[in-house]
């Protein structure tokens, strides 16, 4: 009970990744008061290897981390009979960093592996945004590809990756980190004094989870020397491995 209800706090007042680019919108996936472009989950099936070695089916993680959307996660996972299909991540737009330490908390303990991309279902081929999300609403299996994740791997994605038991990034994909900022989805503002100091405390708690799921703490650093509105940086590959941000083959 007190891992879900820091997972609700963290959703009422929590630090959003900052964003380079407009978030592609999509209907809410829930009722009144539901943000759009929500992080939805589902089953994909491709061919051989379509999501790794051996790997031909996965869930997809796809939109904005919100508040709820560890709610989502599990859902889907339940629904899986024992089955531990890896989750390809494709996170965008102002994310909610908070519930995605909380979701690759999930992962960790449900012994799954994570990697970043895209899924492109075959179903949603010329079909405008708001169909497509309705095939994919019901979680699922449909035919699929994964591709490389556009926008790039942000710090979002890589916090729900560092979950996984097993990490890795498609050849060619692009980790981009950003700022962070307070957001209350409460109320509008927050003051300067407690904006410093939860940014200070939600930093350690993120280092803490980066090192114990067997991440070097330097990326937080690395978000820390940015600032909120500071020009996003590219970590080069070479960094991937050296952080354990992917695990070895």
């Amino acid at each position: 009970m007190s891992f879900i209800r820091t997972m609700i706090v963290n959703g009422v007042l929590a630090l959003v990744a900052a964003t380079a680019a407009q978030a592609q919108q999509r209907p809410p996936i829930g009722l009144y008061g539901s943000p759009p472009d929500a992080m939805i989950f589902y089953v994909a099936h491709g061919a051989a290897g379509a999501c790794g070695p051996g790997c031909s089916d996965w869930i997809a993680a796809e939109g904005t981390v919100q508040w709820d959307s560890y709610k989502r996660l599990i859902a889907i996972l339940d629904r899986q009979a024992g089955h531990k299909l890896p989750l390809v991540i494709h996170s965008r737009g102002g994310s909610n960093l908070n519930v995605a330490v909380s979701m690759g908390r999930i992962l960790r303990d449900r012994g799954l592996d994570a990697t970043a991309g895209a899924t492109e279902v075959e179903a949603c081929a010329g079909k405008p945004e708001a169909d497509c999300f309705a095939l994919k609403r019901p979680g699922g299996p449909l035919d699929a590809k994964v591709s490389l994740p556009d926008p790039a791997c942000d710090f979002a994605c890589v916090l729900m990756l560092a979950g996984g038991v097993h990490r890795s990034l498609p050849q060619g994909a692009t980790v981009v980190l950003a700022g962070r900022s307070i957001r209350n989805r409460r109320a509008p503002n927050v003051a300067p004094e407690q904006r410093e100091s939860l940014t200070a405390i939600f930093g350690e708690q993120y280092r803490k989870y980066l090192h114990e799921m067997g991440v070097e703490p330097e990326l937080v650093d690395i978000i820390d020397a940015i600032g909120e509105g500071g020009r996003p940086v590219v970590m080069p590959s070479s960094d991937w491995a050296r952080l354990h941000i992917v695990t070895p083959p």
